[in-house]
């Protein structure tokens, strides 16, 4: 039987990406599904990082299989000798749709497994091809440079930090990975569901050599650099241009490009809901463009429980109630 520990040079290389990002982790948790990438992430953690490594696998239950593949990645972790919890959830589709709700219910388990074990990083399999697919799903919804920054490396969640070290990783090397290692990775067959936006892209790139998922990679990486770059220019200037006095928020826009005012106006609606003790906005990209085509013009308008005003200098108060709210 094939040795569960991968060969040191990628052992080697994992563990230089994944301190690259976060440093050397007291303990790490594994987001696995069953799957190559995820399994090939496991396998690549506990050599990295033996008695450190804590693994759990969310059982959906959308298919009759789940259980199963979930008792699979237990008996795999058995042998490598690592902790593992299978967290059941439940998913019912949203607005967003099923995989939506079902991505959104599974990192708020995860998250909450974290937390209960201690836990402050949490890894999931994510890789260069999931990224070259993000870009173009993204692409194909005119997403500015925020969205087309891909999936980021890293995400702070309270008192958890969500890691991908992977990023820079083939699906082909993972793939590789897990058979060297002699282990079955399990087949999930909504990878092929084409009903999906994921599915699409990832049809879309197996269909066109010109769309090499690498060269991908690196221009999600260029938009996130450029979007850190915004993010950081906006911040400074929020400091210089924006006062607040008597439950009002006032900004100068003056002489700003378009692409930082955009993003002083949702810092701004962010402050204010924030000191009202309102929950964090859910207005969208085009919502943002409106009430800025409004502001730009000098008129008045409401997102997200905020009333703003146009002009010289853009002025915002939480909205009034609506007439019969309770």
């Amino acid at each position: 039987m094939p040795a569960l520990t991968p060969p040191p040079e990628l052992v080697v290389r994992f563990r230089a990406d994944l301190e690259a990002l976060v440093g050397k982790p007291s303990r790490l948790g594994i987001a696995v599904s069953g799957g190559p990438d995820s399994l090939a992430l496991l396998l690549l953690a506990v050599a990295a990082y033996p008695g450190r490594i804590a693994a759990a696998t969310i059982d959906h239950g959308l298919r009759v299989e789940s259980g199963w593949e979930a008792l699979h990645v237990e008996d795999i972790c058995g042998r490598l000798g690592c902790p593992h919890s299978i967290l059941s959830v439940q998913v019912e589709e949203g607005r967003a749709g099923l995989q939506a709700e079902a991505r959104s219910v599974r990192y708020r388990a995860l998250l909450a497994w974290a937390r209960a074990g201690h836990i402050p990083l949490l890894a999931t399999g994510h890789h260069q091809d999931d990224q070259a697919e993000t870009l173009l799903m993204r692409l194909v919804r005119g997403a500015g440079v925020a969205g087309l920054a891909g999936i980021r490396p890293v995400r702070r969640e309270a008192a958890v930090s969500i890691v991908r070290p992977l990023l820079g990783w083939s699906k082909a090397e993972l793939v590789h990975l897990v058979a060297l290692c002699g282990i079955e990775p399990m087949d999930d067959p909504t990878n092929r569901d084409t009903r999906f936006d994921r599915t699409a892209a990832r049809s879309m790139l197996l269909a066109n050599p010109l769309l090499d998922p690498a060269r991908l990679a690196r221009t999600a990486v260029a938009a996130r650099e450029a979007d850190d770059a915004l993010q950081w220019a906006a911040e400074q200037l929020l400091e210089d241009r924006l006062t607040t006095q008597g439950g009002e928020w006032r900004l100068d826009p003056s002489g700003l490009p378009a692409a930082i005012k955009r993003r002083l106006l949702v810092r701004v609606l962010a402050q204010i809901r924030e000191a009202h003790g309102l929950p964090e906005s859910t207005s969208s990209g085009p919502e943002q463009d409106r009430l800025l085509d409004n502001l730009e013009s000098g008129a008045t308008a409401t997102l997200a429980e905020v009333l703003a005003r146009g002009g010289p200098i853009w002025r915002f108060r939480l909205a009034p109630p609506r007439r019969g709210a309770a």
